[in-house]
């Protein structure tokens, strides 16, 4: 007999997960798993989840969407990493600005550049730009692949900025192609089993639902997870202060504006500013402390970053607690996206640990009705992953040396601080981030993330002795000048962002056959 899955709630992560699920459970096929997904209507999708990592394209492959299609119907944009503006300082004479960019370092020649770049053998330029092409390419408004790559590849990682509710209905066509169910319908009651399983969903216009399987993707609420089956939500706001955003769409002022092809976060008094590009408008909000300031302050500081273009839109407040629960896979019940848990919206994650979370999800699926085993694994990985990101997280705020307001002195406080991570960077005091410093099962981001932000940020390491044992200047010189030339060739090759995306949405994707 065929396994049934009841997902409950759509947007982003119910149907990015009902999709993934259906492609590699085979659902379009007799045998395979029968996948119903229970949208509500009385409760909207929040939609400002604009930003991505660059999984995304591994994971939008998979599912069979075609990146043309991504382009035409969710106003999709790329995008090659995070500008990161104010969060050195403040009244600082020089430019506060440094690029987290998805391309890591070039170490073609096999020679560890970092040590070298600390002893200053880079002529002073900073570690993102010294160390690969990608910052001068996106300062330059190009894009990270030409028309003639194959789609989801290209010579430069990226991801995208889309409008998420846009998204959410490509996924939602998708799934339905490859033989979801679609009900429209509000369930009111989660019936419980005296083994504390699922046992059964109400919903007001459908009745009776039941499923071996059900999938929480009801957002904040946590309908199932945590209102049903009780699971706790671990809280990190000791950690992390940020728990409110409003967000404002704003239109182009010309059409033919060009595009960033990376996401702006410029720092405020109480927390920062995201200014994402799409096709046809900018995705801007600001993410703030509601202890460090208030919903009217934050709204207006906002809309004066915005300017005139910003007198007669609306707004949005959106409200959030960064952290997550411990057990997101109970029983039958299994948690993704926000119901599961949320950090905050830097460095765009959420929508990375509900395409992780389908993943785990596929390769555990207890096709044999034993749900304990898989459901350990699930947690354990997931529960890491979590871990990891908020100490990721964390570190954009600790190291800066803003002192202008209560919000940012509370960030440096070390009581803020993990164990783990402030001893993380007493050793980066005397050592950089290495292979050492990350788990690769676990960890999103690996030590290159680390490495750009730390140093971005202007962390000092002293390599003390080290400088003794570095023996290739000359070869480290060389390779960033050689580094600087393929710069400026792929200035030369690499198509203006917005024409890619207008021809993308003309003609597709053209690839080169090969000889």
């Amino acid at each position: 007999m065929a396994k049934s899955i009841i997902i409950v709630g759509g947007g982003t992560a119910g149907w990015m997960t009902a999709a993934y699920l259906a492609r590699m459970l085979a659902t379009s096929t007799p045998g395979g798993a029968r996948i119903t997904v229970v949208e509500s209507e009385d409760f909207g999708i929040i939609g400002v989840g604009e930003g991505t990592f660059p999984s995304i394209r591994k994971t939008l492959g998979r599912i069979g969407l075609a990146e043309a299609d991504l382009i035409r119907s969710a106003n999709a944009t790329f995008k090659q990493g995070i500008a990161f503006v104010n969060w050195r300082s403040t009244g600082s004479a020089g430019p506060d600005r440094y690029f987290h960019p998805f391309q890591i370092a070039d170490q073609g020649s096999g020679l560890d550049l970092l040590p070298y770049w600390l002893a200053g053998a880079a002529s002073g330029q900073d570690w993102a730009s010294a160390s690969n092409v990608q910052m001068r390419v996106a300062d330059a408004y190009r894009a990270p692949k030409l028309i003639t790559h194959p789609e989801y590849a290209g010579p430069l990682n990226y991801a995208y900025h889309f409008d998420a509710v846009a998204f959410a209905g490509l996924l939602r066509s998708r799934a339905i192609e490859q033989g979801v169910t679609h009900v429209f319908d509000t369930i009111d009651n989660v019936t419980m089993a005296p083994t504390g399983e699922i046992e059964s969903l109400v919903g007001r216009k459908t009745g009776r639902l039941t499923a071996d399987l059900y999938v929480d993707c009801t957002g904040f609420r946590a309908q199932l997870i945590g209102q049903a089956m009780g699971v706790p939500f671990k809280s990190f706001k000791s950690q992390l202060f940020t728990n409110r955003a409003v967000a404002i769409q704003v239109p182009y002022d010309d059409p033919a504006a060009p595009i960033p092809s990376y996401t702006k976060a410029v720092a405020q008094t109480n927390g920062w500013i995201w200014d994402i590009g799409l096709q046809e408008r900018r995705g801007t909000g600001y993410v703030y402390s509601s202890d460090h300031t208030s919903d009217e302050a934050a709204e207006a500081c906002l809309r004066t970053y915005i300017g005139h273009a910003a007198d007669d839109l609306p707004s949005r407040i959106l409200k959030f607690e960064a952290g997550y629960r411990e057990v997101q896979w109970k029983k039958n019940c299994v948690a993704v996206g926000l119901s599961a848990g949320f950090i905050e919206p830097l460095e765009a994650t959420g929508i990375g640990f509900a395409e992780i979370a389908g993943v785990i999800l596929a390769a555990l699926f207890p096709w044999s009705d034993q749900c304990d085993s898989g459901a350990e694994q699930f947690n354990a990985q997931m529960r890491e992953r979590y871990a990891h990101v908020i100490d990721f997280i964390k570190l954009h705020y600790c190291v800066s040396n803003r002192r202008d307001t209560d919000f940012w002195l509370d960030n440096i406080n070390p009581g803020s601080i993990s164990d783990g991570l402030r001893d993380r960077l007493e050793q980066w005091k005397y050592r950089a981030p290495s292979f050492i410093d990350v788990d690769l099962k676990h960890d999103i981001f690996t030590e290159h993330n680390w490495q750009y932000v730390l140093y971005g940020m202007g962390y000092k390491t002293i390599l003390g002795d080290r400088i003794a044992a570095l023996r290739y200047f000359d070869e480290a010189r060389a390779e960033f000048q050689e580094i600087q030339k393929q710069a400026e060739y792929a200035l030369t090759i690499m198509p203006e962002h917005r024409s890619l995306v207008e021809l993308v949405r003309r003609q597709g994707f053209t690839p080169k056959r090969a000889a």
